[in-house]
């Protein structure tokens, strides 16, 4: 549909543009040449008719027999009798000879004898039909007008004149075919050059809306359509790619659900069938119980909260607060876990106060997931090293790890929705990308460096509350 809206856009924009401006041209170089030969022909016969009224001004000052007799002798003697007809019309309106030897006893009504008569110049051209032939006349009113002669008339056939015409005129219309011949042609070739890829971007366009992500497109020319097919082949790449990761978030979630449901599914029958007495065991269930509801309220709350950042209803309580209370707070909430797992947690809490604008309770969440990454991408016998301070305007927070890090290639994609850098510990893969959304809601950057094997640091940048309101 597309390619035929394209094709008929161009018939009635450009192809029917220079249709048009064609036969204007063609019209007007037709009756170019038309004017041109009559404008010979008219010359031709006002040259002849001046040689031969500078005879009749002389014969005119002879006597009126003489005047009629040579003026007889003029006319049947016109050298040019081949080419045209001289005719010597009388007082009357009757021709009274002819350089053809033709003679009329009838009134003459020619339009040209009639205008010469009144005309101020005394001469007159006239074309039209005569006798059934397309003719060319000009008369001449003679000096005098008498009974024996009141003008001379010149006539041409224009029957060549109008052939040779046609000729002219059928080569103009056949160059004018020629060029809409040419045009069409170098048109269609034009015209194909953008369907035929518009065609192919189509189908590989709706491979793709079908999930074929390994549709691609042949770029032929390195023009603006190339580049377009370049943009589809790009998003059918990274629609692989995102689909890919949301494949594998998918299976990193259901595997992280599964985890602790299985892990509260297996204590709830192992309690529902334990003895009264058996107070330790219980007291154990219901702590993996606990902890594994909370890991899962932790994975819903982090769904939830991407799912608000998608649709831009992640929301910001904002308030004065203290960074390093905040921060403090999330240490201790992991500092038994570390020791629990064989890692040194350090933090010395400084002496400051770190005053912000911001939401404590994200801010602390922001918190949470890096120290949870932290721990979770590392083994026991590493260190987790947490630091705060000032650098100009703003409040840094770094929590440097010595874990697994992240390799070189990853590393750009770590803060990316559904991202995983190692799929061989538990997590989603999300809580990095909400913990930047929610830095860059308060104004701040999260950065990330990197090296794998030896460890990750992460740097928290935030505006201090005076570079926002001037003063503390």
């Amino acid at each position: 549909m597309a390619v035929k809206r394209i094709t008929r856009r161009w018939l009635i924009n450009s192809f029917g543009v220079i249709l048009v401006i064609l036969a204007a041209l063609v019209i007007a170089g037709s009756l170019a040449v038309r004017e041109y030969y009559y404008g010979l022909v008219r010359q031709a016969l006002e040259t002849r008719m001046t040689s031969l009224s500078a005879l009749m001004d002389n014969y005119s000052n002879g006597s009126s027999t003489d005047l009629t007799n040579e003026i007889r002798s003029m006319v049947a003697n016109f050298e040019d009798k081949n080419r045209m007809e001289l005719m010597a019309i009388n007082g009357h309106g009757i021709v009274v000879i002819t350089s053809s030897g033709f003679q009329s006893s009838e009134e003459l009504a020619a339009p040209d004898y009639k205008e010469s008569l009144i005309s101020p110049s005394g001469s007159s051209v006239h074309q039209g039909q005569s006798n059934g032939e397309h003719v060319m006349s000009l008369s001449r009113r003679a000096p005098t007008v008498s009974e024996d002669l009141s003008a001379i008339r010149l006539s041409v056939s224009l029957t060549a004149v109008d052939k040779q015409i046609f000729v002219v005129i059928l080569l103009i219309v056949a160059l004018g075919l020629m060029v809409i011949l040419f045009v069409a042609v170098s048109s269609s070739y034009f015209i194909n050059s953008i369907i035929a890829p518009l065609d192919a971007m189509g189908n590989a366009a709706k491979r793709i809306a079908q999930g074929d992500f390994q549709a691609k497109i042949q770029k032929k020319h390195d023009d603006e359509i190339g580049d377009l097919a370049d943009v589809i082949n790009y998003m059918a790449d990274e629609l692989a790619n995102a689909d890919k990761v949301k494949n594998d978030f998918i299976s990193s979630v259901s595997h992280e659900l599964r985890t602790p449901l299985t892990a509260i599914k297996g204590w709830g029958e192992t309690l529902r069938d334990a003895g009264a007495g058996d107070e330790e065991l219980i007291k154990k269930g219901m702590q993996v119980i606990i902890g594994e509801t909370e890991r899962l309220s932790s994975m819903v709350e982090d769904l939830l909260d991407f799912s608000r950042m998608q649709t831009g209803r992640l929301s910001l309580i904002m308030s004065k607060m203290d960074l390093i209370a905040e921060l403090s707070e999330a240490v201790l909430m992991f500092t038994e876990r570390a020791k629990r797992e064989g890692m040194q947690l350090l933090y010395d809490e400084p002496e400051i106060f770190l005053t912000v604008i911001g939401d404590k309770n994200r801010l602390r969440q922001v918190f949470v997931n890096i120290l949870d990454n932290a721990l979770k991408y590392s083994d026991s016998g590493d260190s987790v090293t947490v630091n705060a301070g000032v650098q100009g305007d703003f409040a840094v927070i770094s929590i440097a790890d010595t874990g697994i890090g992240i390799s070189k290639e990853d590393l750009p994609n770590v803060k990316a929705k559904f991202f995983k850098a190692n799929s061989t510990r538990r997590g989603s893969g999300i809580g990095l990308a909400v913990a930047d959304e929610i830095i860059n809601l308060h104004g701040g950057t999260l950065a990330l460096e990197s090296v794998e094997g030896k460890g990750t640091t992460v740097t928290i940048q935030i505006p201090l509350a005076f570079a926002k309101t001037g003063n503390e």
